[in-house]
């Protein structure tokens, strides 16, 4: 278990000297503007799909509080927003550029009163215990710098009762839709993401970063080690996305 999380936390975007996660700040702030037409691109829509799936498991606990981790330009925060009107969203996100392609996209829709935005380390949230009646993260954890320790700081700040909800994307187990997603992560993602984002290494640090996140039974038990119980998953598109919830006794 230990070194499969220690695998992905030494895969970094540039292979650099910074830390990991001033590495993946420092590449979102280079990818911001591209960021959702690419997100778009990349899963052919359907991540809006997996999106929306995540909003129903979560609005159906009502939550009044959410904090929306690596929240990015903060599609989730929006989606969950207008699915839950009576519900407060935060943001956060490392990426000072994320947070302003999200606050423009927030103002637009006129959600301005029911979300904020703002700069965090997800290792280090500036946010009391047991703040938040849920917790959301899609496609962040395998960002995290120390992913166990980023579980137990959103263990932190969720109520008792709270849940959390993770999306993040998953290597396929089926073996012949595993060789056509390998050909389409390692190789067209990472040349079309150069010729729209300009960015060399950030798409080519996509595919390298899904393949080495725990997934499934792994995953749960680092949220299992976190604190979370009633622990679950569900796998969605063939295996590429999978949703992961528990909750905070």
């Amino acid at each position: 278990m230990n070194s499969a999380n220690e695998q992905v936390e030494k895969i970094t975007p540039y292979g650099s000297e910074l830390s990991k996660g001033e590495q993946v700040e420092q590449m979102f702030d280079s990818i911001a503007p591209a960021y959702d037409f690419m997100n778009r691109a990349m899963t052919l829509g359907i991540d809006k799909i997996w999106r929306k799936k995540a909003v129903k498991m979560v609005a159906r606990s009502t939550p009044k509080r959410i904090l929306d981790v690596a929240t990015g330009t903060g599609d989730l925060a929006i989606a969950l927003s207008r699915a839950i009107p009576e519900a407060h969203i935060t943001g956060v996100d490392l990426s000072e550029g994320m947070i302003a392609v999200g606050r423009n996209k927030i103002d637009k829709a006129g959600l301005g009163g029911r979300i904020t935005l703002e700069a965090a380390d997800c290792l280090a949230l500036p946010f009391a215990e047991g703040q938040f009646d849920a917790l959301t993260v899609a496609y962040g954890v395998r960002n995290f710098a120390d992913i166990p320790a980023g579980l137990r700081e959103m263990h932190r700040v969720i109520r008792p009762g709270g849940m959390v909800c993770i999306v993040e994307l998953s290597t396929p187990v089926n073996p012949v839709v595993k060789p056509l997603y390998r050909l389409y992560t390692r190789g067209i993602i990472p040349m079309v993401g150069r010729l729209i984002s300009k960015d060399t290494r950030a798409y080519s640090y996509l595919p390298e970063s899904i393949e080495a996140v725990p997934q499934r039974e792994k995953m749960l038990a680092l949220m299992e080690g976190a604190g979370f119980t009633a622990t679950a998953f569900r796998a969605l598109t063939f295996g590429v996305c999978t949703i992961y919830t528990g909750v905070k006794n």
